[in-house]
């Protein structure tokens, strides 16, 4: 019925974890597969967003906890980089690029993305972010994903890295080989000659 309103509208489907806190310091952050396509290599966009409200009650209703998207930090991983947040995500190692983190550098910012298992307070994976820009301004955040949601996001990140590298698989039309139909199958006369 609305399909020319729908047509329009583009939905990137993502995963999204919340930590919200009493004290207002928590993070969120949300996933988003960008498929290769054209010359362009596939990659997973991560951005993160601070805490902005605490959640309340308010006329016996409760009003969730809200975050800042629009002072967010995305960063853009690459499928090597992916593959490190495997690795560790596997236990191959504790720590993403041995402890010292993702470095991405831009014309606007310094960008170090780390992520690292840990034990204490609760076992769990530390996913962080921490971006300099050039006038000095530093921001950090980072939220500790628990070991589903760890368990959810390394399957999701697995199960990407074919649309990562080869895109979305499609079948391109070809020409009909000698010996085929119109559709490519082949012709009876075809099938005697291979019986």
């Amino acid at each position: 019925m609305n399909e020319s309103k729908n047509a329009d509208i583009e939905i990137r489907p993502r995963y999204t974890c919340c930590h919200p806190n009493a004290k207002g310091t928590g993070c969120a952050v949300r996933f988003e597969l960008h498929p290769a396509h054209d010359f362009v290599e596939g990659s997973v966009f991560a951005t993160f967003a601070a805490q902005k409200t605490i959640g309340s009650y308010e006329n016996g209703r409760k009003v969730m906890p809200t975050f800042d998207w629009e002072n967010r930090i995305t960063v853009r991983l690459t499928i090597n980089e992916v593959a490190e947040c495997l690795e560790v995500f596997r236990g191959y190692r504790e720590k993403m690029a041995d402890g010292n983190g993702l470095f991405h550098r831009t014309a606007k910012a310094n960008t170090v993305i780390t992520l690292e298992h840990r034990m204490e307070p609760v076992p769990g994976y530390v996913f962080g972010v921490s971006r300099k820009t050039v006038d000095g301004e530093l921001r950090r955040m980072g939220v500790l994903l628990s070991m589903k949601e760890a368990l959810v996001l390394s399957e999701s990140l697995a199960g990407a890295l074919i649309y990562m590298a080869f895109g979305v698989p499609k079948v391109l039309s070809r020409a009909p080989k000698e010996g085929g139909d119109a559709e490519g199958l082949p012709t009876e006369s075809l099938l005697k000659d291979v019986a």
